[in-house]
């Protein structure tokens, strides 16, 4: 495939030298192959290209992906979409009061025909996973996906697997019913890259899958766009966005609000940061530029950070919203108004 070849030079050329930045010419590269995944993964997920792009930032940033939505909003159809448009595997895992860690990660069974334990790999051990109600499973449970989100390897028995890349998990969680779930602890939250919702369709867009409504939504046939390795070097690619000094600076700013306001009791951690600047990158790459504006960072403050804030009870009580917080923040924390050098 053409952006099998394409990509060849451009990696050849970022590990030739790791302290260059992005090119002109792989920015604009980055920006139409991104282009092509978000039009191939639209014909499944139609009208929400915005939080097709978001998913395939959190892909391209090596980060993991939080929905909070209501059921039949098409999640499970955009993880399966995103995993064919990037010739990956996809598997998806129905978190249940009863589910143990084990049914996540995988199990040792003893085989009597060889008389040692073999290791039998759970449905963590995909490209992309789809834990579907993530909050109904037990913090047991759900702590059994904090090693593999951060470090991409489950260790049992002492014995660790790597998981492979890449690697991205895509967690859903309903907002309205609370009943039997069990509340994701802040570090965990800390793990997802972002937090999103997909949302209904518009009026346009459900004509359209009301039009289509003879075929089901696993028949319809989403094409390869690129392999799952050219992910993995995009990936590398995006993290050689340049990045200025101000920038860096108005992100730390950003964070630091976040630790002062009155409303919040727990701010965002270094790792939040972290992610913004990563994220912020990887869009710039997806808009065809090779550095990062301060538009970036205020496009992704919200689903980067508002889900790491702890609200104040009384904050709470009053109706704020960990999002309503950044809004605030955007608007009282000036941005760098020089041009970033690059």
């Amino acid at each position: 495939m053409t952006s099998e070849v394409s990509v060849e030079t451009f990696t050849q050329t970022t590990e030739r030298n790791q302290s260059m930045t992005m090119t002109p010419e792989q920015a604009t590269w980055f920006s139409g192959v991104f282009d092509r995944l978000v039009s191939n993964i639209d014909v499944v997920l139609l009208g929400k290209s915005h939080i097709i792009r978001l998913a395939l930032t959190a892909l391209f940033s090596e980060g993991h992906l939080l929905l909070e939505d209501f059921p039949g909003t098409g999640k499970t159809s955009l993880a399966r979409a995103i995993a064919e448009s990037v010739r990956g595997t996809s598997n998806r895992v129905q978190f249940t009061p009863d589910l143990l860690p084990g049914d996540i990660t995988g199990v040792n069974i003893f085989d009597q025909r060889s008389g040692a334990f073999e290791f039998h790999r759970g449905p963590v051990f995909a490209n992309i996973v789809l834990a579907d109600e993530i909050n109904r499973a037990s913090p047991k449970t759900q702590s059994a996906l904090l090693e593999v989100m951060e470090e991409g390897q489950v260790t049992v028995d002492g014995v660790r697997h790597m998981v492979g890349a890449p690697f991205m998990v895509i967690a859903t969680q309903n907002p309205i019913e609370q009943a039997g779930t069990y509340r994701l602890p802040e570090a965990q939250l800390d793990r997802f890259l972002m937090k999103a919702s997909i949302g209904y369709p518009d009026h346009e867009a459900t004509l359209r899958i009301l039009e289509g409504s003879d075929r089901k939504a696993h028949e319809v046939i989403v094409p390869e766009v690129i392999g799952a390795t050219t992910v993995v070097e995009m990936g590398t690619m995006a993290r050689t966005v340049h990045v200025d000094a101000s920038i860096n600076d108005y992100v730390s700013r950003l964070v630091d609000a976040t630790r002062t306001a009155d409303e919040v009791r727990l701010g965002v951690s270094v790792r939040g940061a972290l992610a913004l600047l990563r994220a912020s990158k990887t869009m710039a790459a997806s808009l065809g530029r090779y550095y990062v504006t301060p538009d970036d960072v205020k496009a992704l403050a919200e689903p980067v950070l508002a889900h790491r804030l702890v609200l104040d009870p009384e904050a709470e009580f009053e109706g704020v919203t960990t999002s309503s917080v950044v809004a605030q923040i955007l608007i009282e924390t000036p941005p760098p108004t020089d041009r970033p050098a690059v």
